[in-house]
């Protein structure tokens, strides 16, 4: 009987050490979120790349994409403390950060930091042939897919229609996101619509396959009026043949997409997930042709929002700052 109970007592005291240590285990796993945008765009599938690399390469990590509205949305969620990491654009980032542009009189979300620029996005303003847009200025009246409420390409389509005279009361327009923009393009109820995303982008393309399109120009003295007096604007072109129908470069609107950060991130944390992203970069370009254009080289482009002191450490360490 009493060697019975011994190892009973033997028994229980293993199950409740590795009860303890299952615990330990369990206890030391973190959790990060990443806020991309609309499942039509470019920030889905390399937001849900980059979570998978990143819960790969950091032990005890892990990291979950999630959809959003994309980038002013994304600052304001970090801005409450509701997510921890996202993409966002580098130019509405700038102006949620420093409360100037079109945010200009909104509360400056100060605890935003720099984990990386990662690629170029590129404003598309697609139409139908139908609709016989072929200008800016052809959009006046006609039924425009603005982009999400609080995205960076509700943003965009603001700015591109003031530099040309027109303001949202112009036309009729429709706050909707990319997929909803490439289903009612396809289905006939708008004209036209803005999605800023690194091309090629899905929802255009599926656009291009069942309707036939057009994609319009900004003209030259309007890119440089734009590129000169807004920063984080480049000019940049969208290639012939990347989407079907499309048979001549369209002159266009870039802005880098920033991974981007809250400050109350642990430092020690930040630094593993900007190595991880840096050393494996390579998995993001099997995911989206926009993964190539994810280069060391480019990696604090159109940065106007601090460093987290995490990414800036490794950047240090690597010798790409001082």
């Amino acid at each position: 009987m009493l060697r019975n109970k011994t190892i009973l007592v033997l028994v229980l005291a293993i199950s409740l050490m590795m009860g303890m240590i299952s615990f330990g285990f369990t206890a030391e796993r973190q959790f990060v979120a990443i806020a991309t945008g609309g499942t039509g765009g470019t920030y889905y599938p390399l937001g849900g790349a980059l979570a998978q690399l990143i819960s790969n390469y950091v032990e005890g990590l892990v990291v979950t994409a999630m959809t959003s509205n994309a980038s002013i949305e994304n600052c304001n969620l970090i801005g409450r403390g509701q997510i921890e990491t996202a993409f966002s654009q580098a130019n509405t980032t700038y102006w949620c950060y420093t409360s100037t542009g079109i945010l200009e009189g909104q509360p400056p979300i100060t605890n935003l930091r720099g984990i990386a620029s990662l690629y170029p996005e590129t404003i598309h303003i697609i139409a139908t042939k139908a609709s016989g847009v072929k200008s800016i200025e052809d959009l006046k009246g006609k039924r425009v897919g603005v982009g999400a409420p609080n995205s960076g390409t509700a943003a965009d389509a603001e700015i591109i229609l003031k530099a040309h005279g027109l303001t949202f009361e112009d036309i009729k327009a429709d706050y909707i996101d990319f997929n909803e923009v490439a289903q009612r393009l396809v289905d006939g109820q708008i004209d036209a619509g803005f999605t800023t995303a690194g091309y090629p982008t899905s929802s255009i393309i599926d656009i291009a396959t069942k309707r036939d399109m057009v994609l319009v120009p900004i003209k030259e003295e309007k890119l440089k009026e734009l590129v000169e007096a807004i920063p984080y604007y480049g000019a940049t072109t969208i290639p012939a043949g990347i989407y079907k129908g499309v048979e001549e470069p369209v002159p266009a609107l870039a802005t880098p997409a920033l991974w981007i950060c809250d400050a109350k991130l642990d430092p020690t944390l930040v630094y593993k997930m900007t190595k991880a992203l840096w050393e494996h970069r390579d998995v993001l370009e099997k995911v989206h042709s926009q993964g190539k254009n994810i280069t060391l080289e480019t990696a604090l482009s159109g940065m106007g929002i601090p460093l987290h002191p995490g990414a800036e450490l490794y950047y240090k360490e690597i010798g790409l700052i001082k």
